[in-house]
């Protein structure tokens, strides 16, 4: 799977690296993925999801009633 976090799309950045001396080489700036196990209670059932740990904490502040929208909608592939 790629680095990209199945509900907000976050993934990969890149940017440079800077050495004292000031030289710059690319690099990448990689999201924070969790595989995170959720009960959705509109599905009645557990979920598997790669999600960043600021989609974890909106879920656990809004709720899992947008992710059964989108597993619905199969906007979201789940196990």
């Amino acid at each position: 799977m790629s680095r990209r976090c199945q509900i907000s799309g976050v993934g990969p950045r890149s940017g440079n690296s800077i050495s004292h001396a000031h030289n710059k080489t690319k690099r990448r700036f990689l999201p924070n993925l969790q595989k995170k196990r959720i009960w959705v209670q509109e599905l009645n059932r557990f979920v598997t999801l790669k999600l960043s740990t600021s989609e974890i904490r909106n879920i656990s502040k809004n709720g899992t009633s947008h992710i059964a929208k989108m597993i619905r909608n199969k906007e979201i592939r789940v196990r």
